[in-house]
């Protein structure tokens, strides 16, 4: 071979390993609802956490990843998790498949990117459904979806 097959032979190889990493993130991107917020990172939670003690669903938790990492002696833009859920509807979805007690509660990442825009993200419910196997829940799926969907445009806005 001369230096111009191996460059061309270099190059494909280069593309084969790429595409699969490219699917992977799309399809990461894919498993997350993703929306832009008009608020802090802070803001956006603490605005969260009223609505949905509003509605009687349980904060179980608020985690805050850039303070963990300034504990470690490292930076991390503004970052947080909130784990959240109602147990009326998911202990169901866990009597149908117990496995969805990895996915449960749920939880909402709100960060803030390097041009200073924050963002939060959760899984799509469908997504849990699917990773769990869990056929026979259909309405509290959806229920979930509309919920997840009206309480985040709610606390981004």
């Amino acid at each position: 071979m001369n230096k111009l097959q191996i460059l061309g032979v270099m190059i494909l190889l280069a593309l084969a390993v790429q595409a699969p990493a490219a699917s992977m993130a799309q399809a990461a991107d894919d498993d997350l609802v993703v929306k832009p917020s008009a608020h802090s990172v802070a803001a956006t939670l603490d605005k969260l956490t009223t609505i949905l003690k509003s509605k009687g669903i349980n904060v179980m938790a608020r985690i805050d990843h850039a303070a963990g990492a300034k504990k470690a002696g490292m930076s991390l833009a503004p970052t947080q998790l909130l784990i959240f859920g109602n147990p009326k509807l998911g202990t169901p979805l866990m009597m149908s498949k117990r496995t969805m007690g990895l996915d449960l509660p749920m939880k909402v990442l709100a960060w803030q990117d390097d041009k200073g825009k924050v963002w939060i993200a959760y899984t799509r419910p469908d997504v849990l459904k699917q990773r769990n196997g869990v056929t026979d829940r259909d309405p509290v799926f959806k229920k979930m979806t509309g919920a997840l969907g009206k309480l985040t445009d709610a606390a981004t806005k």
